[in-house]
């Protein structure tokens, strides 16, 4: 029995004591919010089970902060608001939805007696929610709060993981509970259940081996139920045994930070090039947990050619149920799809041409060719070109360090530059970035994350201008909690992307409303305490990354930096200037 049971027994509790009590049976151990009257009950229970609440400025910075945390642990984390924060944690919500990440969102609402009648901040909590998560709810009588926990918990992480929310009154927190008034009840066991993975059926896994058996130029789409089932190890040695070239869904969660000889780079025709060639010259691709949607064109040609067998597998109904061009589609879940399969198969029975991944190899060696002479060619051109920025830090960089990146244009070149460098032999702990929403300002949160957990790493978030200033303030929860990471600073004055393409498009030839004034990004984490250094070339940047390893605040290297549009924008902006729509 821990302090909270002790004091508790045999006495009523109030409706935030249960809500602590639930996490603490779930294995919680701390719990990102920012702190509000209307919730001081459950962060009072919180602290009866040893819970740590970690404060922070913003309830969309508390949201993002427990989505990093979901997403490099692989478990639920929590997040908890009062009413008046709700609106600011659901574009958190949006961000962990996208990303299928297993965030529980706990929100205090207007009171249950007053419902319907314009109570103190009221708002339909669970109408606002639902399209951006998995499950909301809103509770309606005490007793039940503990059963609601211990359901969202479950619905986080099975079939396909995504956020959850559970909205309760305040009223119901405040009120007192009589542990005794349902000892007649069931006893309902409220702790962690265990997260059930899909298996395969015997024969959906024959039809798959048969067509792998066959195919001369197999390729794997990777999505991030490939991460989130912790199946990187599965899939290395099936991709790596067979000689299949493995492709990433643009903006989902890489499993391939450590190292992978089979490894392409993202299956995006702009970023990657090569992935084209990859695409449209395979007899079969076999997407794993990921969806068809726009990322991959839906399923169709070009990206995928009719001629190519497309085999989906995801670990849910739902997620599945969106792969209308799949030939063939499997109801299961990657890390024990991909056993069977390689069990299958064998060592012997190798599928995947080995000159097949050869050629795609070598084509992607002339890719990376082609980016090491932009960055020779460009080398005396200042401002800096944000490869350079981006090169700079992947290089700086060891196997026990994150990368995290933030921002439009800034994104996508860092993109590239970490294909070459994994190309090169580079291997990181892990690379995060926003998911399919592409939400800016989540970079700094996600580093946070990172380094709390992780404080023997070093954390360097590569951040746009406009997108520190969309989050950027969250850094101060970096200086709170004694988790300092470095934020490189791409300061190219503006809304990069969005300018190129009014320039591109408009008869003016002109961008308007995009630009910034010169800010000090440096000068801001001087005078919250932390260090702040202001860069104009690469020489003097290599510097500043290897001597804020040095420090134990926060830093903020600050880079001039130029607009370039990037292949991804230069595509986007030619189809916008062909077309009326989008």
């Amino acid at each position: 029995m821990d302090k909270q049971d002790e004091a508790a027994a045999g006495t009523r509790r109030r409706g935030g004591f249960l809500v602590a009590e639930a996490l603490s049976k779930q294995g919680i151990d701390v719990v990102f919010t920012l702190s509000g009257g209307f919730i001081n009950p459950i962060l009072e229970g919180l602290t009866l089970h040893d819970i740590r609440i970690v404060n922070t400025p913003h309830e969309q910075v508390a949201g993002h902060i427990a989505d990093g945390w979901a997403r490099m642990t692989r478990k639920p984390a929590v997040c908890i608001v009062g009413p008046e924060g709700l609106a600011n944690a659901v574009p958190a919500m949006l961000e962990a939805y996208g990303q299928r990440s297993p965030v529980v969102f706990i929100t205090g609402s207007s009171t249950l007696k007053r419902r319907g009648q314009g109570g103190f901040k009221e708002v339909d909590h669970v109408r606002m929610t639902e399209p951006v998560t998995k499950y909301s709810v809103l509770v309606t009588e005490l007793s039940a709060i503990r059963g609601f926990v211990s359901k969202a918990f479950q619905i986080a992480l099975d079939g396909q993981p995504g956020p959850v929310h559970i909205s309760i009154p305040t009223d119901l927190l405040f009120s007192s509970y009589d542990p005794e008034a349902d000892r007649q009840a069931r006893p309902f066991d409220i702790k962690a259940k265990t997260t059930h993975l899909v298996h395969p059926a015997d024969d959906d896994i024959d039809v798959v081996t048969e067509r792998l058996a066959s195919a001369e130029r197999p390729v794997i789409l990777v999505g991030n139920g490939v991460w989130l089932n912790r199946a990187e190890g599965e899939l290395i040695k099936f991709s790596e045994t067979h000689h299949i070239p493995g492709l990433l869904v643009p903006y989902h969660q890489t499993p391939f930070a450590g190292g992978c000889e089979t490894y392409l780079g993202l299956a995006d025709v702009h970023q990657y090039p090569p992935s084209a060639f990859a695409l449209e010259n395979a007899d079969l691709v076999l997407a794993i947990g990921c969806r068809l949607d726009n990322a991959l064109n839906f399923g169709d040609p070009p990206l995928i050619p009719k001629s190519a067998k497309l085999v989906c597998i995801n670990g849910s109904v739902a997620e599945l149920a969106d792969n209308h061009a799949a030939d063939i589609n499997l109801l299961a879940s990657a890390k024990p799809v991909l056993a069977r399969l390689s069990e299958t198969l064998g060592e012997d029975r190798v599928p995947g041409n080995a000159e097949w991944l050869g050629e795609n190899v070598r084509r992607r060696q002339v890719w990376v060719e082609s980016v090491e002479d932009l960055l020779r060619n460009d080398a005396e051109t200042m401002p800096l070109h944000p490869l350079r920025i981006s090169t700079a830090i992947l290089n700086a960089l060891g196997e026990n360090d994150f990368f995290v990146v933030d921002g439009g244009d800034t994104h996508y070149w860092a993109e590239i530059a970490l294909n070459v460098a994994q190309f090169q032999g580079h291997k990181f702990r892990g690379v995060f970035h926003p998911g399919p929403f592409s939400l800016l300002g989540c970079g700094i949160p996600f580093g946070v994350a990172l380094k709390m957990l992780h404080p023997d790493s070093n954390v360097v978030v590569l951040s746009g201008d406009g997108a520190f200033l969309s989050g950027g303030l969250s850094i101060e929860t970096s200086f709170s909690e004694g988790a300092p990471i470095t934020v490189v600073i791409d300061n190219n004055g503006g809304l990069g992307s969005i300018a190129q393409q009014q320039m591109a498009i408009w008869d003016s030839g002109k961008p308007a409303g995009t630009m910034f004034r010169d800010i000090p990004f440096d000068g801001l984490f001087s005078g919250l305490g932390g260090r702040g250094v202001r860069v104009d070339d690469t020489e003097t940047l290599a510097d500043a990354l290897s001597d804020a390893t040095d420090h134990a605040v926060p830093t903020c290297i600050n880079v001039k930096s130029r607009s370039v549009a990037s292949p991804l924008i230069a595509a986007l902006t030619d189809r916008r200037a062909k077309s009326s729509i989008e």
